[in-house]
């Protein structure tokens, strides 16, 4: 019986926000969660982010998204994922996000929006589902 390797998973910062706290801190709890995590640090552009994705063949990409152009940037993310030739990377994001920004973001392809009381576990759940699982 094959194994699966550990999911890996590329936390990014897109735009120009200044802080990486909770991007940290979520690349933390997924480590501890038994993912593989590589994370870009701040200012990333969306071609830096994919480019690090098809580099690193991670698994998902999680944005830790400003509070501006949100839906613009994953657009670009998704788009440039599709045309790099890994549409199958899951992508999911969150951040200071409103109620109604959630489906335009699901529009512009992220298939997980954590909103800013969301939890690490509830990252690892969605990953888990969508990517198999992790640590094994």
């Amino acid at each position: 019986m094959e194994r699966k390797l550990k999911t890996r998973v590329l936390i990014a910062k897109p735009g120009l926000g200044g802080h990486d706290r909770r991007a940290k801190q979520i690349a933390q709890g997924l480590k501890d969660a038994g993912f593989e995590v590589i994370f870009t640090g701040l200012r990333q552009t969306p071609s830096q982010i994919v480019q690090s994705a098809v580099s690193e063949q991670v698994d998902a990409v999680g944005l830790s998204l400003p509070s501006e152009n949100q839906a613009d940037l994953t657009l670009q993310i998704r788009s440039l994922l599709c045309a790099q030739g890994a549409p199958e990377v899951a992508l999911f994001g969150g951040g200071s996000i409103e109620e109604e920004e959630i489906s335009a973001l699901r529009d512009a392809g992220l298939e997980a929006v954590f909103t800013a009381g969301s939890s690490v576990n509830d990252m690892v759940d969605f990953l888990r589902r969508r990517c198999g699982g992790a640590g094994v």
